[in-house]
């Protein structure tokens, strides 16, 4: 049965030829629209289930990502557009105008369903990547991205040969001729694209890395790379998002040689009033030689110190005659030997306690050590822990730390001097 044979039935019945011809093509584009949802509901009720059932249950979970993306749904639509397509050929005549126009429109429902398969598959590949890869899972999304743009444009170039009947490659020369007008349109994805490349070809910049963009106000983990912007969830889980050229053209830290160090640097500074930073007597020294940490420093160095001055014969009674050990020397010693057996610190890295240069805020006295751990939290709690205890330890040295005055100093110092008066 055929347009002809379903129009001679109408003739039959009374109606005029026009009509006939209008009602024969009415129900065979219907009978061909019911048939194509015949056709999607069968795939999506019994065919589909049963892939994603396959997919979710074996063995391999690089192919579940196809699930996610809709890859398999996008492509089903392949199967209505088919029965359409043999259905026309076998109820239509060729050359009729209804056969003419459902086959532009079939011809531009497989250009969008090509297009929208081939998204979704370029988004899995992003997926599978990420799962496969560990090195540098943002690598290849820049070029996945620039394939998506060129599938869109030729999409919209195949679509616009079909409605107005024109052969698509006319179109592709055309937009050659306006290469100056795509560079300066597209110029953003073009410097995008390049620079993505850059990125994954020196290797600057991978996700999960942690970064600091001050220009940008970014300092946190790349979470996602493409190839028109980075994007950094900051500490504060805002997300600062990033032009990619931006990590070419400007600077930027990343963190990534601290995570893979194997530690995470520690730096910062005590100051010791200088008002407080003597000499030490025998007795001093005597006191501080209970503190078992300082026995292996304080015995041979006071042997040393008593041999060079018996040796130069330098008069004891003043010890800037000869040499003398100093509170704050000792107090050195003492932070030096409480890192080293500190287990949360790193002693075959950078392990320095440093004299800075005084000045109004006292004598900075710096630790520049890496602590094991390089979990933020915990990293903080190792550096307070550190300084909670050398701080505590500092009046057993005879040792101040140095702060300005507060109120309550100047409210004490007034009262007394009222007091005096």
């Amino acid at each position: 049965m055929n347009e002809h044979s379903i129009t001679g039935m109408f003739l039959d019945i009374g109606l005029e030829q026009r009509t006939a011809e209008l009602a024969a093509i009415a129900i065979i584009v219907f009978g061909i629209l019911l048939l194509a949802f015949f056709s999607t509901w069968l795939v999506r009720r019994s065919i589909l289930p049963i892939v994603v059932k396959i997919i979710h249950k074996n063995r391999l979970h690089w192919d579940d990502p196809l699930i996610e993306h809709g890859f398999f749904h996008k492509i089903s639509w392949f199967v209505p557009l088919s029965v359409i397509s043999v259905s026309k050929d076998i109820l239509l005549p060729s050359d009729s105008i209804t056969s003419v126009v459902l086959s532009r429109v079939l011809l531009m429902g497989v250009v969008i369903v090509a297009t929208l398969s081939i998204s979704a598959l370029l988004s899995s590949i992003n997926s599978i990547y990420a799962t496969v890869s560990r090195r540098n899972r943002g690598a290849i999304r820049g070029y996945t991205d620039a394939a998506r743009i060129i599938t869109y444009l030729f999409c919209g170039i195949f679509l616009i040969s079909i409605l107005t009947g024109r052969s698509p490659w006319g179109l592709l020369s055309l937009l050659g001729g306006l290469t100056a007008i795509i560079m300066l349109v597209f110029k953003d994805t073009l410097l995008g694209f390049v620079a993505n490349i850059q990125l994954a070809a020196t290797d600057m910049v991978r996700i999960g890395d942690w970064i600091e963009m001050p220009k940008y106000g970014a300092d946190g983990d790349v979470i996602e790379i493409s190839i028109h912007c980075v994007r950094v969830q900051n500490w504060d889980k805002t997300v600062t998002t990033i032009p990619t050229y931006a990590l070419i053209s400007n600077s930027f830290k990343n963190w990534r040689g601290m995570s893979e160090s194997g530690g995470r640097r520690i730096k910062r500074a005590i100051n010791i009033d200088l008002g407080t930073i003597h000499f030490m007597s025998d007795q001093e020294v005597l006191d501080l030689q209970k503190i078992k940490i300082l026995e292996p420093y304080l015995l041979p160095k006071q042997k040393e110190i008593e041999e060079y001055n018996r040796r130069h014969g330098a008069d004891d009674a003043i010890p800037v005659n000869g040499r003398c050990q100093t509170n704050i020397g000792i107090f050195r010693a003492y932070v030096q030997e409480y890192l080293r057996q500190h287990p949360q610190i790193h002693s075959n890295m950078t392990f320095l306690v440093r004299q800075l240069a005084p000045g109004e805020t006292g004598l900075p006295l710096e630790i520049y050590v890496f602590s094991r751990d390089q979990v933020w939290a915990n990293y903080e709690a190792i550096q307070a822990d550190i300084f909670d205890h050398l701080i505590a330890a500092l009046p057993h040295f005879g040792l101040q730390v140095f702060q300005n005055p507060s109120s309550s100093d100047l409210k004490t110092a007034f009262g007394r001097q009222q007091i005096n008066q």
